[in-house]
């Protein structure tokens, strides 16, 4: 096993908590958004249901993926182990076909409807920060976990490759959920490599048409390529309304409320408001 996989944990918490701290800080002096619900209201428990993720994943999953990795590499199992590729090109294979599993697996959270009623908890947030891009039920992490574990395996993706991938995955999640002021020239730019926070925030519209858009993480040619790209929400970005048309109350942002909202009902139109995104299946 390579030294780095060794500190595996450390490194991944280590990038979680630096950036975690960059963003928030860079919210509080660069904000895109006015809140009308104060951080200090949503806060503890967006981040207590990080922490609940983690211990969870450590308790049921521990090292799942990075094992699976680990075991496709034993026994030469899955595509990467297969073609005689240069090791470079096998860890750069793997980042951008896993950015693609992904990518097919929030489609599917959004279109399954026993799926959505788990993913909806991510997007009954009222307001968008760096502490939405960690606000994910427990369950929905753990089918996560799983499906990434099997692309690794068919893909036989290095060890190397699933642990950047994983830290990628974490920073960016992070970073396009920011309430983050870009320059508008800037976001232009970087958004032909990389999701950005106005790209993403798009996706966090109460419009169904935009929430059932702009779904990439990473990279975001998926959505440009499969047709599911809008750039910007028809309200705008500082009038634009942020979750569902459900649970909208304060009451509703604590974290038991989150944990339990999958058996909830939801009346309006699946928590969403507007008809003209592909129906929930």
């Amino acid at each position: 096993m390579s030294p780095i996989l060794n500190h595996e944990p450390v490194i991944r918490l280590g990038v979680y908590l630096g950036l975690l701290g960059v963003l928030m800080l860079a919210e509080a002096v660069w904000p895109r958004r006015s809140q009308s619900l104060g951080r200090w209201r949503r806060w503890p428990a967006n981040l207590g249901m990080a922490a609940l993720n983690a211990l969870v994943v450590r308790l049921l999953a521990p090292g799942a993926v990075i094992g699976a990795a680990l075991w496709a590499e034993a026994t030469g199992f899955g595509l990467f182990n297969l073609l005689p590729l240069p090791g470079w090109l096998a860890v750069a294979g793997s980042v951008l076909l896993l950015d693609l599993t992904i990518y097919a697996q929030h489609v599917a959270f959004h279109r399954i409807a026993p799926l959505w009623r788990l993913h909806r908890m991510h997007h009954a947030d009222t307001e968008i920060d760096v502490t939405t891009g960690a606000r994910f039920h427990p369950f929905e992490i753990l089918l996560s976990v799983a499906i990434k574990a099997a692309a690794v395996i068919l893909l036989g993706a290095p060890a190397v490759a699933v642990l950047l991938f994983e830290v990628l995955l974490n920073a960016t999640s992070m970073f396009n959920h920011a309430n983050l002021a870009l320059p508008a020239g800037l976001d232009r730019w970087l958004r032909r490599l990389l999701v950005t926070p106005d790209m993403h925030r798009v996706h966090h519209s109460w419009h169904r048409d935009e929430t059932d858009s702009n779904y990439g993480f990473n990279l975001p040619w998926w959505d440009r390529l499969f047709g599911t790209y809008r750039p910007q929400p028809r309200d705008g970005h500082p009038g634009m309304t942020i979750g569902l048309a459900d649970f909208r109350s304060p009451g509703d942002q604590r974290l038991d409320r989150m944990l339990l909202q999958p058996l909830r009902p939801s009346p309006a139109a699946d928590g969403r408001a507007g008809d003209s995104a592909a129906p929930v299946v």
